[in-house]
């Protein structure tokens, strides 16, 4: 897991989530996280059905809901702290399926490697106005202490932008998300590019 990982955000996209996970492919992007808040849980499955079919050339996740992965047939889900536990999580998804959790401490990074995680969000590094409840913004040094700690890769996630996005590189990320730098622009894939260049120099 390496460069930019994209998230969808449809209150943001210039074009729609189908437009932008085909530009996000195009660019070369690994990792492909389905997030949606605001719609039915059918209507999720439609459009993450609809994603799943463009993405084989990419690890396609569904952000908080099980049930979602399952009816899609994603390659697995992407957790927060008050989701269900990645213990839970495993047993219904079964051992193949990527597990991705979100963490904000040391303490939960270690939890989540003890409890079989892929890999983890770490966040918000900076202030971030694209997630409501993503907290206060925990800086570059959590990164270095997780990494020093914890075997399993880093995506960093909150207030990323192309001038601070070295210094998170620098400071051990494995990948990072920029959606606010990124699923807002007119040229998604051209944006990307952008950051995937980035991790080319390291």
């Amino acid at each position: 897991m390496k460069g930019y990982y994209f998230i969808t955000d449809e209150k943001l996209s210039f074009k729609g989530n189908i437009s932008s996970v085909y530009a996000a492919i195009d660019a070369g992007v690994q990792v492909i996280q389905y997030r949606s808040k605001d719609i039915s849980m059918q209507q999720m499955i439609n459009e993450a059905a609809k994603l799943r079919s463009i993405t084989s050339k990419a690890i396609f996740l569904i952000n908080d809901y099980i049930d979602v992965a399952l009816a899609v047939d994603a390659d697995g889900v992407h957790l927060g702290q008050n989701d269900i536990s990645c213990k839970e999580a495993r047993k219904r998804l079964g051992s193949y399926k990527k597990i991705g959790i979100s963490v904000s401490s040391l303490e939960q990074a270690k939890l989540a490697q003890e409890q079989g995680a892929d890999y983890l969000g770490v966040g918000p590094v900076f202030c971030t106005t694209t997630k409501s409840d993503a907290g206060a913004p925990l800086g570059i040094e959590l990164i270095r202490k997780i990494k020093a700690e914890v075997s399993l890769p880093v995506v960093a996630i909150g207030g990323i932008t192309l001038d601070n996005a070295p210094r998170v590189i620098a400071a051990g990320a494995d990948a990072l998300c920029a959606i606010s730098a990124v699923a807002s622009k007119a040229d998604v894939k051209e944006e990307i590019l952008k950051f995937q260049k980035l991790f080319v120099k390291v």
